[in-house]
């Protein structure tokens, strides 16, 4: 029993010694990296540790230079929403504006530069064979497509290939691609907007899907309303 006593009180005699030490020499201690990478290896990882300041502010650095980039990414997402959010906003204008349903459909596939992409269009689901429609922009593709891409439901989706398929020469270009369904009328074929863009993932995000997926919505009032449709 005295034995284990008295190997506690050692034990509690070094460590007292110990923070005695560090009381006594806190401006030694501070310049020594090394004797603080062996009390505080966490904090002070990697070895031969002997300029503790240069090694602070070296740190800090990093950490300063790490949220720099963060926000400045934040910043350029910040702007990339705004623009586009604008850039919906003018161009639901501009369908509202349309004289004819052949201006409505110009608007709609001349905005790729407006929605941040490289190019649009129009694709309707039709057989083979069928006469081309005259309306430039508008592409026919095989029927099943929309369903393929976009199933029962989903009204929109984020794709990175068939840029061939859905926008034409050009299109395999493009290394993301935003599509949307166009719910027009219960007879009428099935239709959807694609958008393309060069850039990797440059419609990720759920605040450009919203915004696109809004200005989708509109066209397809906007193409009921012109083809005097009831409402879907």
């Amino acid at each position: 029993m005295n034995d284990r006593a008295e190997k506690r009180s050692s034990a509690q005699a070094a460590a007292e010694a110990v923070k005695a030490y560090i009381r006594m020499n806190r401006a030694t201690l501070a310049s020594d990296g090394e004797l603080l990478a062996l009390l505080l290896p966490e904090r002070f990882e990697g070895e031969g540790v002997r300029d503790l300041q240069r090694f602070v502010i070296d740190r800090l650095k990093d950490e300063n230079a790490s949220l720099r980039a963060e926000r400045d990414g934040l910043k350029t997402v910040r702007e990339s929403a705004t623009r586009l959010g604008d850039g919906v906003k003018r161009v639901v204008l501009e369908l509202l504006e349309a004289r004819s349903f052949e201006d409505a459909i110009a608007v709609a596939t001349s905005a790729a530069s407006a929605f941040g992409a490289d190019r649009a269009a129009l694709c309707v689901e039709g057989e083979e064979g069928a006469a081309p429609t005259g309306t430039e922009g508008v592409r026919l593709i095989a029927p099943g497509t929309s369903f393929t891409l976009l199933g029962r439901d989903s009204t929109g989706a984020i794709l990175s290939s068939g840029g061939e398929i859905l926008l034409g020469r050009g299109g395999g270009e493009c290394k993301s691609f935003a599509v949307f369904r166009l719910r027009i009328g219960r007879d009428t074929p099935a239709a959807i907007y694609v958008l393309g863009s060069r850039e990797a993932g440059a419609f990720e995000g759920e605040e450009t899907a919203s915004d696109l997926g809004f200005f989708a919505r509109a066209l397809e009032r906007a193409i009921r309303a012109w083809l005097d449709l009831p409402r879907f």
